[in-house]
């Protein structure tokens, strides 16, 4: 288990124990996360589906391919996001992508910042990558603040990236080196 302290919450590799909480999280916050994300098939929001994913992640951070954390709030321990590190490239890249995703609860809280804070500093630190990406959709100000905030910094846009809700959505490319860490 890896563990990240922070201020405002701590992060922690998930387990299969984690399902149910994961599960939670996901369904309480599929209309919220929806706005940026694709929906799911209904079966993604159980906490079967759920366990295969955390053991497919833990699979993947065997590897050194991936690091899926919860993000957990300090004072009750509840499981209020997730956040990882992943797509790891080794040489001649070495990079990887975050991704993360903060209940709708928390969100305007700092938690999204300081997760991602906690991540790039173990990205460049331990896993030792030269390069960290994320995607972030144009209309998602608060993404784009958490990682303007953590010296991300914009360097394209990335036409028709996703498709979400039966449309194709353009997305920001920001990055951080290590150099500038």
């Amino acid at each position: 288990m890896i563990y990240l302290e922070g201020d405002t919450c701590y992060l922690r590799t998930l387990n299969v124990k984690d399902a149910s909480s994961l599960a939670e999280l996901v369904y309480r916050n599929k209309g919220y996360w929806s706005i940026y994300e694709p929906l799911h098939r209904e079966d993604y929001y159980t906490t079967s589906v759920q366990r295969e994913k955390i053991r497919e992640s833990l699979s993947l951070m065997n590897e050194k391919r991936e690091y899926t954390f919860g993000v957990f709030a300090h004072e009750t321990d509840q499981m209020i996001g997730s956040i990882s590190l992943y797509s790891l490239k080794r040489m001649p890249f070495s990079s990887g992508f975050v991704g993360y995703s903060i209940d709708e609860q928390f969100t305007s809280k700092g938690i999204a910042s300081e997760s991602v804070h906690l991540v790039k500093l173990f990205g460049f630190e331990h896993v030792q990558l030269n390069r960290i990406e994320a995607y972030v959709s144009p209309r998602n100000f608060g993404s784009i603040k958490v990682l303007e905030n953590n010296k991300f910094q914009r360097e394209g846009l990335l036409r028709k990236l996703l498709f979400i809700n039966g449309k194709w959505e353009d997305h920001y490319i920001y990055a951080s080196l290590s150099q500038d860490f």
